[in-house]
């Protein structure tokens, strides 16, 4: 440590030298993070530096126009607002129809700036919002991976998570889309949930509560969380890890987590209603039976226990199957939504709702696409696995049922790569950091062969091993370092280019820029009456209403599956027919 402070002339004039190994290693920590920060956001500005400030693809625009509403109107008018120049002549209510967590965000950080008469236009914001949450994701992962292993394995996820494409791809600068917050509201309530099973504190599982509010207030994506979590405790009772701390922890954010969801108008009551939020009720009741038969084993005698426990486990299956069957046959349950089923079914969709299966994001992953988005985390993700079961704790149980889950879903649902790439970089950090602290202790540097005494027996069973620990250790170097410029091509070159203008290069080597889209909305803006509406396909609805102020009959919230087929089939048909 002293050798690495006293070789950085930067350091050297802050004299960190004076500080105490402790301290050293804490002033390096937190400059290493805040240097990983600062690269997680700057990575993610190409599409800004090479075209300018604009918001990116389809769904963005929607929450744009949605962000500026909020802001000039207030949240009471955002929450009431009917919106009528969407799917004409229908409308939609928009305050019971999103999830408000993104534009909520942005609009407190707008707000705030202009308080401190920092002046900064709402779009602006909007544009830098997911590179500045990326930049948080980073510090939250350090402290999740931290929790697992240690804090030199939390330094490399922070910096794998920077720079990894599958997270770039949905948060660079201009993508302003739910998933652009949600990663970090993810993490934060995972990080917060192993605090929380690790001390049993109240004061933990009520953040942990709080932070799964503010993802379920960001994306629909809060399901997978919701059903990871209990899942996680079920695997605690069944290898007899459960305790009292997990039972306060699950209870805690189970209760308090559901109502503050529920406040959610876009949620109302589907976490005690819709079949998705059942595996989270159920874990919260086996919780309760287990406390309560903890507490009957303390009073009992063996026999005794056993014929009660017998007695017991089979009226709490009969009553759960007859009520959970009687309240779904009345409807008071909901069945699984179709998204759901294409999850657990892969042809499902396809053969059920064309709609879902068209949209190029729900489709099956490629091979290619993991190596596109991972690259060496591929390999490395089994290394850190193995490295979790054989260091198996309360805290690396949930981590492995994150990693396995999440590889199954994303092998499904090309869009769950995002879900995936934070995993991918907490293990594959797990098992670098697990290589090189084995390796780096058996590397014999000049001033240690010096130093070795001479009557110290030699270990002939193992006779080259520095030589063996350094080829191991440079060849981790060299993996890494392909790792980074993998990563920073594919962000260059495949994920930060807007889709509403175009750029290509001449043959003399110069670029070339297509504004057609949004040249097309302006003239609609100009050229057409204010109360005109407009027929498009459903994908160019947001950006309609958006650019050009215009009464739309679909958009892309897809919710009603018959106005765009009959909107399908009239672009479809002939003049005559059309009409």
């Amino acid at each position: 440590m002293d050798a690495v402070v006293s070789n950085i002339p930067f350091l050297a004039k802050l004299g960190v030298y004076r500080f105490s190994q402790e301290k050293k290693e804490t002033f390096l920590k937190l400059l290493i993070l805040s240097l990983t920060a600062i690269l997680s956001f700057s990575t993610r500005l190409f599409a800004v530096l090479r075209f300018e400030s604009v918001i990116h693809e389809f769904d963005p625009y929607f929450n744009f126009r949605t962000t500026r509403f909020l802001t000039e109107e207030g949240f009471y008018q955002f929450h009431n607002w009917f919106d009528d120049r969407a799917w004409y002549p229908l409308g939609r209510i928009i305050g019971g129809t999103i999830y408000p967590g993104l534009m909520v965000t942005s609009a407190a950080i707008y707000h705030v700036l202009h308080a401190i008469n920092v002046t900064i236009e709402i779009r602006n914001v909007c544009v830098f919002l997911a590179p500045l949450f990326s930049s948080l994701t980073t510090i939250v992962t350090y402290l999740l991976t931290k929790e697992l292993k240690d804090s030199g394995a939390g330094l490399i996820s922070a910096i794998m998570i920077a720079i990894v494409p599958g997270y770039i791809s949905r948060s660079v600068a201009g993508s302003y889309d739910n998933e652009g917050i949600a990663i970090f509201c993810m993490l934060l309530t995972y990080y917060l949930w192993i605090k929380s099973i690790k001390t049993g504190s109240l004061f933990w599982s009520t953040l942990c509560a709080l932070a799964y509010f503010y993802m379920v207030s960001s994306w629909g994506g809060y399901v997978f969380l919701i059903n990871l979590i209990p899942l996680h405790v079920l695997a605690l009772m069944f290898t007899g890890r459960f305790s009292h701390r997990v039972y306060v922890s699950y209870c805690t954010v189970y209760c308090l987590g559901t109502i503050l969801s529920m406040q959610i108008s876009f949620v109302g009551f589907q976490p005690v209603q819709s079949s998705e939020h059942m595996a989270a009720f159920g874990a919260f009741g086996l919780c309760q039976v287990h406390a309560f038969v903890d507490y009957l084993r303390s009073k009992l005698t063996d026999k005794q226990f056993q014929l009660l426990f017998k007695s017991l486990a089979i009226t709490v299956g009969v009553v759960t199957v007859v009520v959970g069957g009687a309240l779904t046959a009345m409807d008071k349950i909901s069945p699984w939504t179709g998204r759901f089923y294409s999850l657990l079914d892969p042809s499902y969709a396809k053969n059920n709702i064309p709609i879902i299966a068209s949209v190029s994001e729900h489709q099956p992953t490629t091979w290619s696409s993991f190596y596109f988005d991972f690259q060496l985390l591929v390999f490395m993700f089994p290394v850190g696995l193995y490295f979790c079961f054989s260091n198996l704790s309360d805290a690396n149980i949930f981590i492995i049922l994150y990693g396995v889950t999440s590889i199954y879903f994303s092998g499904v649902m090309v869009r769950l790569m995002l879900v995936l790439a934070p995993v991918m970089c907490i293990m594959s950090a797990i098992g670098i950091s697990g290589i090189l602290g084995v390796y780096m202790k058996n590397i014999e540097f000049g001033d240690s062969k010096a130093k070795k005494r001479p009557d110290k027996k030699i270990d002939t069973s193992y006779p080259v091993k520095s030589e063996i620990a350094t080829g191991i250790v440079v060849m981790m170097t060299i993996l890494l370092l392909t790792y980074t410029f993998h990563c920073t091509w594919v962000t260059s070159e495949a994920y930060s280019s807007p889709s509403i203008v175009l750029a290509a290069s001449q043959q003399d080597g110069s670029r070339i820029i297509f504004d057609d889209f949004r040249e097309a909305y302006y003239w609609l803006r100009q050229n057409t009456p204010e109360d005109a509406k407009v027929m498009s396909w459903w994908d160019y609805g947001y950006q309609i209403t958006a650019m050009a102020n215009r009464t739309i009959l679909v958009d892309n919230n897809t919710w009603n599956n018959t106005h765009i087929s009959r909107v399908g089939q009239a672009m479809s048909s002939p003049e005559d027919k059309a009409y």
